[in-house]
């Protein structure tokens, strides 16, 4: 994984976007930028774009899945 102090410009401005550090679930994506930027981008999509379901179904939805999946993230 590379830090976010040892990061080239591209995976700076990824960390900068997402808010400085990230969780080891998606940090472990930092050695392929390209790849975490879309992985940021489609869970934005999925949470914070426009839905007939509001932000806290959609929480409560990826909430159930991860126990269902016995997935601790």
């Amino acid at each position: 994984m590379i830090e976010p102090q040892e990061a080239g410009p591209r995976l700076s401005r990824i960390y900068e976007k997402a808010g400085g550090d990230l969780p080891h679930i998606l940090k472990v994506q930092s050695l392929h930028p390209r790849s975490l930027e879309a992985h940021l981008n489609y869970y934005r999509s999925i949470m914070f774009a426009s839905s007939p379901l509001s932000r806290t179904t959609r929480e409560m939805i990826a909430t159930l899945v991860s126990v269902w999946n016995a997935c601790q993230y």
